[in-house]
């Protein structure tokens, strides 16, 4: 083969001698480029120019078979759609012949069904303006933009394009991987009062993005448990706040008998108030228990095969920062609902230095802090210690620090839980979706 070198340097062949062949066809040579060797192709067009330039070890199927109507350019007839041999392909091609079918959405059911990539040509109405599409034959008069939301409605993404020339586009469609749809499912998430709670607050937000959109969520407390419905497909125990002993009670017992499927997102606190029978009672009713501290695992999940240690999965909605503000932040329990979560964190965040009763601010702190402290909030027996903040402590950097004492933050400590946590948060987000889908199908 004969190469030269042009004015600008780039390597082209030298011109062809002769007339392109009589097969030659824009459209055919930019698809076969999308098309690997020893693939299986159906040709719904049936263009033999296609048929002549497949790779090496392809097999051409000519979607026209059968067809009353053979001529170059058919008007597709959905009931003379061929089914079998589609499914036996691995692609689907469509070169100029979209724009001529009239049920474009009863085409694309019966792609969408084979479950193949499909390699296809449209003159858009972007790239068309001006032209005479009812003199060039097309019946559907489609932009880019309706192509895609056509493409996904079907359960198709687009994986490439390539211009045809100045009006026609080629487009490689995938099947998009969409999980099942879960309809009218039912669920409870039963947390701490979230008025004014910041952990709370932060774990409805959470589990709200965690779960499926189809999804009809009660967020229930302690005290509006009497407000549940008769059955559940889901309840979520837990969430934001630490579980104390209200939560821990038979009322509690009673909604999560009710539902098909219960998980529990939560840490422990003021562990020496919690009735360790109630406790196993809750446990017992549980599929998973996604345990927020390592203490929790070792205390009530050593002869449990149900319990997995997520870490704090609030860290996931504090992004790392760099503080900026050397005046010391003290956060005590006063944090009231007009107090927006955003501008909550965004305040935390700035500071170097920050003394904490709250342990969700705390743990926001330590994302961007330089030195924190912090303090138990009081519990109704004020020798007692609630215990979070030594749970959180030794979880992220593998040792507790005295309390009201001013500790240096590991930030690639930090770092490395976070990252964890985050992946963590991704798998308990799948779970839910599993169970749902079991559900749905058991149902």
């Amino acid at each position: 083969m004969n190469l030269h070198v042009n004015s600008n340097l780039a390597l082209e062949l030298p011109p062809a001698s002769g007339h392109k062949p009589a097969t030659s066809d824009p459209r055919a040579e930019l698809a076969v480029q999308f098309i690997p060797s020893g693939a299986r192709v159906l040709d719904l067009g049936g263009n033999p120019a296609l048929q002549a330039l497949l790779p090496v070890g392809c097999e051409y199927a000519d979607g026209r078979t059968g067809r009353k109507n053979r001529s170059r350019m058919p008007a597709l007839s959905l009931h003379e759609f061929p089914s079998g041999a589609a499914k036996q392909s691995d692609l689907i091609v469509i070169l100029g012949l979209l724009e001529r079918v009239a049920d474009v959405e009863g085409l694309f059911a019966k792609l969408g069904s084979c479950e193949r990539d499909l390699i296809l040509t449209y003159c858009p109405t972007d790239l068309s303006k001006g032209s005479d599409r009812a003199a060039l034959g097309f019946v559907n008069h489609m932009s880019l933009c309706d192509l895609a939301l056509l493409f996904d409605r079907h359960g198709f993404r687009i994986e490439s394009t390539a211009p045809v020339d100045a009006s026609q586009i080629l487009m490689r469609l995938t099947s998009a991987e969409r999980p099942a749809p879960i309809t009218s499912c039912k669920v409870a998430v039963i947390s701490a009062d979230g008025t004014a709670d910041l952990g709370a607050r932060l774990g409805r937000q959470m589990i709200n993005a965690l779960l499926p959109g189809e999804c009809m969520v009660d967020h229930l407390s302690a005290g509006s448990l009497e407000k549940a419905r008769q059955r559940y497909d889901l309840v979520i125990l837990g969430t934001g706040a630490g579980l104390f002993p209200p939560l821990l009670g038979d009322k509690v017992i009673d909604v999560m008998s009710r539902a098909r499927a219960a998980i529990g997102i939560f840490g422990t606190q003021g562990r020496q108030l919690i009735s360790r029978p109630t406790f196993d009672r809750i446990l017992d009713r549980l599929d998973t228990w996604f345990a927020r501290y390592q203490d929790d695992v070792l205390i009530y999940g050593r002869a449990r095969n149900t319990i997995v240690h997520t870490g704090d999965v609030l860290i996931d909605q504090f992004p790392l920062a760099c503080a900026t503000n050397d005046e010391p932040l003290v956060v005590n329990d006063d944090l009231g609902p007009e107090f927006a979560l955003d501008r909550a964190i965004a305040t935390i965040q700035q500071h170097r230095q920050v003394y904490s009763t709250v342990p969700a601010a705390l743990l926001c702190a330590l994302t961007s802090a330089e030195l924190a402290a912090y303090a138990d909030m009081r519990t109704p027996q004020p020798d007692l210690d609630a215990g979070h903040f030594r749970s959180m402590l030794i979880d992220i950097f593998g040792r507790s620090y005295p309390q009201r004492k001013f500790f240096i933050v590991d930030r690639d400590a930090v770092i490395r839980y976070k990252m964890r946590v985050h992946d963590n948060v991704a798998k308990v987000g799948a779970s839910i979706r599993a169970i749902l889908q079991s559900v749905a199908a058991a149902a």
